[in-house]
Order: structure tokens, then sequence, then C-alpha cells
């Protein structure tokens, strides 16, 4: 018999800390206004001694706890982040060892703002070929990889995590999938440049280390190609679309070219600001949390997520 896959529990997780847009107007030259009129974001939550792999821990943690379940039931866990604690090895791994999932294998994936939809599509695959319980999880700390001086990105990102289990069962709940790439245009976003300090590299490194941003380009991207691939899958009956959680302004222009009424767009950007990989995740487990949307009812949800790569990828599923 088929087997499909389906979201049996969802669980998040922020640093304790959170840094108002009034604080950082001490920091730099900024204001709340500035900052909420144009992103609608006006607070965020900042690690002050946890790293990326810590809070998707404590998020894999929580999954077992409210699901019943136990690590060693895990066939895969599967993270997506931009902000890992090393190139090598990756969170998952280090979540794999935390819980003691001796069961499961882990890896990571590097899909910026899209990655939580890149690695659900994963995960329902394996799950479509045999696997029975897996965790796809997004983490970031990008407080670590961001110029504190440069306001024009160090006002919109948070640190944060959230995931989910995937569960073997017997209907299809994931019901259409577009994910797409551009690398043609990835320099309009780069963080984490991984500067070759050999004898024999001649060189001189063009990157920062820092989080670099063309604002305008994401923009327009997320306006033009974003719109069209969310129209390629979105159905007349979905019940909420949950994009990245990025900036206010662009959610609501998409909801008026996808002729989607705005109350369907939920939204948390002006308590988390942008997570990147977290951010999808987040909107979920928050949305659950508040009865807004319920596990197992049937109702049509789009994921959509957009960023660095450049990647942008939508599903539609009933939960």
């Amino acid at each position: 018999m088929e087997q499909y896959a389906k979201i049996s529990c969802t669980s998040r997780y922020v640093p304790e800390k959170a840094v108002s847009n009034h604080e950082l107007s001490t920091m730099m030259d900024t204001s709340d206004e500035w900052i909420s009129s144009r992103t609608g974001i006006r607070s965020r939550n900042i690690v002050t001694k946890e790293n990326t792999s810590d809070l998707c821990t404590a998020v894999a943690e929580r999954l077992l706890k409210r699901s019943g379940r136990s690590a060693d039931e895990l066939d895969f866990i599967i993270v997506a982040t931009m902000t890992p604690d090393f190139n090598t090895p990756s969170v998952a791994c280090f979540v794999q060892g935390n819980i003691a999932a001796t069961n499961a294998f882990a890896f990571d994936i590097s899909a910026a703002c899209t990655g939580f939809v890149y690695g659900l599509s994963v995960g329902e695959k394996l799950i479509r070929t045999g696997k029975k319980l897996g965790m796809v999880i997004g983490g970031e700390t990008l407080s670590k990889v961001l110029d504190w001086e440069d306001r024009s990105t160090a006002v919109l990102f948070g640190d944060g995590a959230a995931g989910v289990l995937l569960e073997a069962c017997e209907k299809q709940h994931f019901l259409k999938e577009k994910l797409q790439s551009d690398g043609q245009r990835g320099c309009s976003l780069t963080s984490g440049y991984v500067q070759n300090s050999s004898p024999f590299y001649t060189e001189s490194p063009e990157y920062s280390n820092f989080l670099q941003m063309n604002g305008r380009d994401i923009y327009d991207f997320s306006l033009k190609d974003v719109t069209s691939n969310l129209l390629s899958v979105v159905e007349e009956d979905v019940d909420y679309l949950l994009l990245h959680q990025a900036n206010k302004r662009i959610i609501e222009k998409i909801s008026k070219k996808v002729k989607v009424p705005r109350e369907k767009f939920l939204t948390n950007m002006e308590h988390n600001g942008n997570t990147s990989g977290a951010s999808i995740p987040l909107l979920l487990d928050e949305s659950v949390e508040k009865g807004i949307l319920t596990l197992g009812s049937n109702q049509k949800i789009v994921l959509t997520g957009y960023g660095g790569g450049l990647t942008w990828g939508s599903i539609l599923l009933s939960l």
C-alpha cells in the first residue's frame, strides 16, 4: 500500500532576549517609525549564549515531548539553515547526537529563506519512499553574520528555530509544489564568505563575511518571480498562506497580485523579524498554538519561501 506524509506535530524556540526597534535606535541611526513603517518589524529575539544547534535541539526536544514519540523512532533529521555552527559537522548531526536519535540519518539544507520549504519537500519524498518518521527544522542565528553598524540589514533579522514532525499516513496531504532557483542572480544576497587563507592563494576576497543584500533586487524578485510561483500552486479554496516573513509591504503587494484576500496571509514578523529558514515554521507553530490552524483539520495552506540563492518555492498541503 502506498504511503504518504503528514505534519503530525509542530514546535518552536526563540532566544529569551527581545530587542526592540527603540533599543536599536540607541545603537544606530534609525527609529521605531522608520523600521516598522517600512517592514512591519517592531522587535526580534537575539541569542546571547546559544548557537544554531542549541535552538534546533530545543525544537527537537519539544517535538518529541509534544508528540509522545521517542528519539529512536526517528528515521531522519533535516535542518534548514544558512547560519550553521560549523561548515561541518552539520547542525542536523548535532541535533541527532544531542537527542540520541541513534537510528536517524541527518543533514543540513542551505537554501536561505527557502530552506524549510526545500526541507519539507525532501522529507515528504523520504516518507513516500518508505521512511516512517522524520523531523524538518528551520533554525538561524543570523545575529552572528550581521554588520551591526549597517542599519539597512541589522534592523531586519532575528534568531530562532521551529520545526515539524513528518509522519507516514494513508492519505495524501502534500498536494502541489514548485521549487525554483537562479544562481545567476545569487549575489543579490550573500553571507558568510569563506576566505581562502592558503599560502598558495593569490586572489583578494571580493565578499564580506557579513550578510549583504541588494534590497531592490530582492524586492523586485519577490514581486515578480515569487508571485508567479505562488500562482502555480494556490487554489481558490485555500484557507491560509504562510509566506516567508521578510517584509509586510511585500506580502501586501503579493496578496493583490495573486488576488487572495490579505487576511488569508498570516504574519508574525512584527515580533520575530526576518528569521530566514526559521520564519515559516515559526509562523506555522504560532498559528497552531493560537488555534488559527489545526493539525488533522484538512485545512488547505500554502507555504512559500524565497531568498538567497536565489531560491524560491511553494507547497500546497492539507493539515
